[in-house]
């Protein structure tokens, strides 16, 4: 269940079939190259990309976190044997029930999102994407948190920074970009848009 304290990972849902696979089979996907240093969180949130149509630069779905474990491709979509990426491994992330948020939190001006670390109280209060990025004088305590909860309940480990980084080396880490930028009309990634990297299919 989100509490305003859930550690969140907002990730890209790259197609319609993923979220039926999370929704049926309770799982989702994450490249190990290109996987964000800390898995083992409480709640993923779901970004809707260009491949949803009406409902696309949308995030309207969250799931608990129930573990993670490394399969290959080929393991976890046994309908692509001969993918080009069947052989390379996965995180499997482990799902409890889909849960619709009250409202869509809105793309606004961002163009792509691949991972973002976030809090439940961000996620329940949040109208844009621009909304969960935790303000700069709490990001030290949420990787401080990140980095705790890997220590303790990551079965992968990864190099972590120490909790006391420089300010650029804890947006990087957290998927902050900078939003300075003025774009002229907001746009929401197409499938084309999806960075090395992230699984598209």
């Amino acid at each position: 269940m989100l509490t305003p304290v859930s550690l969140v990972l907002v990730c890209l849902l790259p197609a319609p079939r993923d979220l039926e696979i999370a929704r049926l089979l309770g799982w989702y996907r994450i490249p190990f190259r290109s996987a964000p240093k800390v898995v083992a969180v409480d709640t993923l949130a779901f970004y809707q990309p260009g491949s949803f149509g009406e409902g696309a630069g949308h995030i309207e779905w969250t799931a608990p976190v129930r573990g993670h474990e490394l399969a290959t491709r080929a393991e976890l979509l046994r309908d692509e044997l001969d993918h080009p990426r069947a052989r390379e491994e996965y995180f499997k992330i482990q799902l409890g029930p889909l849960e619709r948020l009250p409202r869509p939190i809105v793309a606004d001006k961002w163009r792509r999102l691949t991972f973002l670390y976030t809090t439940g109280e961000y996620l329940l209060n949040a109208s844009t994407l621009n909304d969960l990025v935790v303000q700069s004088d709490e990001r030290q305590l949420l990787w401080q948190s990140l980095r705790e909860r890997a220590e303790t309940e990551q079965l992968y480990k990864t190099d972590l920074p120490e909790a006391d980084i420089p300010p650029e080396a804890l947006i990087a880490l957290l998927g902050i970009k900078e939003f300075q930028e003025s774009y002229e009309v907001p746009e929401v990634p197409e499938v084309s848009d999806v960075p090395d990297g992230v699984d598209g299919g």
